[in-house]
């Protein structure tokens, strides 16, 4: 994980699915481990969806607090 990769998370918005359009850092706990059984997107969705996992997981969420200050929603969902 990288810096970079936590302003991913509030800025990166899912781009298929039932929750297309909402940011990674908003999508719901079980649409997360959803996929960690079901299996992550290649790539960067896939790279991004496993660290908001864990970071969910681990109660670490509020340490995204100062990056959702930094970016407000503009137009995305932010739920």
């Amino acid at each position: 994980m990288n810096p970079e990769d936590l302003e991913l998370l509030v800025t990166r918005q899912m781009p298929f699915g039932k929750y297309k359009g909402r940011f990674i850092a908003d999508l719901p706990s079980n649409y997360l481990v959803w996929f960690s059984r079901e299996g992550f997107p290649k790539g960067e969705i896939g790279r991004l969806l496993a660290l908001m996992l864990e970071i969910d997981h681990n109660g670490l969420g509020p340490l995204l607090d100062p990056l959702r200050r930094r970016h407000p929603p503009a137009g995305g969902y932010r739920g």
